[in-house]
């Protein structure tokens, strides 16, 4: 689904140059679950970004379900985005005045689909809130504002999901609560990518892809028993 090769991403701050993406090369099948760990500064949010057409490398290739995306105008990457990829942040990024149902539909505003009706309703049954649809977002728990920040995310039916650190507000059961989302949906045929600095996170992939200082220095797949229900 997504094949990256040879990336290079650099950035200037003041004098200085910081080399975030060194040489990044990666293979990732469709309906796969991966964790990409690191440190801050280790290069794993850039990677996001160029995965998700929201930056492009200094140099490299990079198709996504074999389409080569690095000749493409910024309408057609946006195009591409807001049709095949979903994405989930640490801050929900929800309109305070706004339902969540009304939060979930705002990607179909862009969308080219005849018929959007129900579609938001749909994605929050996919997240168990469907009995939220008309609550404020301040009417709801933090778990509950990123189950409606990943309905969201789903409203499009995408085959990507790109999460940076969509644990980091939460606390452990909330969380937990989330990567079991998350799973499901992978085990429903999603590819899931997430971006992490918590190793308990990375844990819940069935794979699990380390940077530091730009590079990929370990690229490990979860190993399961059968008496642990592998598939």
């Amino acid at each position: 689904m997504i094949e990256l090769v040879d990336l290079y991403r650099t950035y200037r701050k003041g004098t200085e140059e910081i080399r975030a993406l060194d040489g990044v090369s990666l293979i990732i099948e469709r309906g796969e679950f991966v964790a990409i760990v690191g440190p801050s500064g280790s290069g794993k949010s850039t990677l996001m970004n160029v995965i998700g057409l929201l930056d492009r490398p200094d140099s490299g290739g990079y198709r996504l379900e074999g389409r080569d995306v690095g000749s493409l105008t910024p309408d057609e990457l946006a195009q591409l985005r807001n049709e095949r990829i979903g994405f989930v942040f640490q801050a929900f990024h929800l309109l305070p005045r706004t339902t969540a149902v009304e939060n979930v539909e705002l990607p179909l505003v862009y969308s080219d689909r005849q018929d959007t009706s129900g579609l938001g309703l749909r994605a929050l049954e996919r997240v168990g809130l469907a009995d939220r649809a008309t609550h404020l977002p301040g009417e709801l728990s933090g778990g509950q504002q990123q189950r409606v920040a990943i309905a969201r995310a789903l409203v499009q039916e995408p085959d990507l999901i790109l999460a940076d650190e969509p644990t980091g507000n939460l606390d452990s059961k909330s969380g937990t609560e989330i990567l079991e989302i998350f799973r499901q949906l992978n085990a429903a045929g999603t590819t899931v990518v997430v971006i992490t600095h918590d190793a308990q996170v990375s844990r819940h992939a069935g794979r699990t892809i380390t940077l530091g200082d730009g590079r990929i220095i370990s690229d490990s797949r979860a190993v399961v028993t059968a008496s642990a229900g592998g598939r």
